[in-house]
């Protein structure tokens, strides 16, 4: 056993499961780590566990577990519900959304970084109006994509009983009205800049 890995025994209903989690990044083991190995071996989702060493509940997610005094052989218990198969397969559909909306995120990133360099002068005057108009239709189609995908997240009914799923669904919808909002800033940045131009080329042809 090297010093960067530790083994725990986590009890969770009658089965005992042998946890080893290994150091990242010379980083000790934190209770998260923990919770998502644990995740991986029961089914029961990270917000739905209770782990308990020593009859007290553990809550510090980015806590390393020596800080906890659990150490290499250690014996704990965890206890929580595993999500029906009904409500998988709605976190499934969560987890599909979230993919489409941070690939839309990494080509509103692109664009924003577009931008900053026309606003640096990476590109003759005269060259820049065109540019800043094709940055602005592909701000608009982010735009209507981040909407799509709030559309499709809103019309997701989803049963009280799906605790995990409506957390989920509820980050979703702030993270995309985030980008929503990034969008507006965006186009608001193209709008001023192609002002400047015309204002400067109109001072220039007086």
């Amino acid at each position: 056993m090297t010093e960067n890995t530790m083994t725990v025994t986590v009890a969770y209903g009658t089965t005992k499961h042998n946890i080893t989690l290994t150091a990242q990044d010379g980083h000790e083991p934190l209770l998260k780590d923990l919770c998502e190995a644990l995740t991986d071996a029961t089914g029961v989702p990270a917000p739905s566990q209770k782990v308990i060493f020593k009859g007290k509940s553990l809550k510090e997610m980015e806590e390393p577990l020596s800080s906890f005094g659990i150490k290499q052989g250690c014996k704990l218990m965890m206890i929580g519900k595993r999500n029906s198969p009904e409500e998988e397969v709605e976190l499934k559909k969560l987890k599909d959304i979230e993919k489409s909306m941070e690939q839309t995120a990494k080509k509103l990133e692109k664009v924003d970084g577009e931008l900053t360099g026309l606003k640096n002068g990476f590109l003759a005057k005269e060259l820049q109006a065109e540019a800043l108009n094709k940055l602005d239709q592909r701000v608009k189609v982010a735009s209507e994509q981040f909407m799509k995908i709030l559309e499709e997240i809103d019309g997701m009914g989803l049963p009280e009983s799906f605790s995990d799923c409506r957390m989920k669904k509820k980050g979703l919808v702030k993270t995309v009205q985030g980008f929503l909002a990034q969008c507006d800033k965006i186009e608001a940045g193209i709008s001023d800049h192609l002002a400047k131009i015309q204002t400067k080329n109109l001072a220039l042809a007086d």
